[in-house]
């Protein structure tokens, strides 16, 4: 039998826009109470405003700031309590040659994609245990289930987050906290360059993307799995999208 969200408490990364928001919208819609973490306030005041049926905390950060990664997860615990559910989705995307890239970009982007989800689970996780209860998702890749050759830094900060998800799921399963990945490919957001309904639907109709509400709706079937049942790893691809 499903498991109802209603009531419970969502920490989201990356919620002012694409997959992240479509999750916040997501979870609204099921009753769950709303932090919204994001670089701009502006962004995540208009997202929280369309949410307003639902109680919801913005929260301004930047997540490549360890102490702002520290005052997310503090200033969430005090106002609601709790962390239920923990969704660290934020994340830059950077391709390329590595000969012509640009190491201090790579920096910036590890320290979001990789640091920032260590650091933020490390800071919600002693509640959850210490209730026997909690769902963790983070947003990968299928860049980190196979190297990619156009983007190998950005693949190799999605295989750092698949190792950590499989061995932080074990050490925490005894807790009763569920652990997992979901893991897309093309997704039709700015993340990717996609900015418009045209062109995104234009994709969709060929199959040769995803929407942001695709991801968010396999994220939502993940947290309502039986407690009994972990999805370690869901991989979705767009229909005609081949690795």
């Amino acid at each position: 039998m499903a498991q109802k969200l209603s009531g419970k408490i969502a920490l989201i990364t990356g919620a002012s826009s694409g997959i992240g928001r479509a999750m916040a919208n997501t979870l609204a819609a099921e009753g769950v109470k709303l932090v919204l973490v994001g670089r701009s306030a502006e962004r995540l005041q208009a997202v929280a405003k369309k949410l307003s049926a639902v109680e919801s905390l913005v929260l301004p950060a930047d997540l490549t700031k360890p102490a702002d990664v520290e005052r997310v997860a503090s200033d969430a615990l005090a106002r609601f309590g709790r962390v239920d559910i923990l969704l660290a989705n934020a994340g830059l995307y950077i391709p390329g040659d590595v000969v012509e890239g640009n190491a201090n970009a790579w920096d910036e982007m590890l320290a979001v994609n990789v640091n920032s989800v260590f650091r933020l689970i490390r800071a919600v996780l002693p509640q959850m245990i210490e209730r026997k209860s909690g769902d963790i998702i983070v947003t990968s890749s299928i860049s980190g289930h196979q190297a990619i050759q156009w983007e190998p830094v950005y693949s190799a900060s999605k295989h750092a987050v698949q190792s950590f998800v499989h061995g932080l799921r074990r050490q925490v399963a005894p807790h009763n906290v569920r652990v997992g990945a979901v893991a897309p490919g093309t997704v039709l957001n700015e993340l990717w360059g996609y900015r418009t309904p045209a062109e995104i639907e234009a994709k969709v109709a060929s199959h040769e993307g995803l929407r942001s509400e695709d991801v968010a709706e396999a994220v939502l079937f993940m947290l309502t799995r039986p407690s009994n049942v972990t999805i370690r790893d869901l991989v979705m691809l767009p229909q005609n999208q081949d690795l």
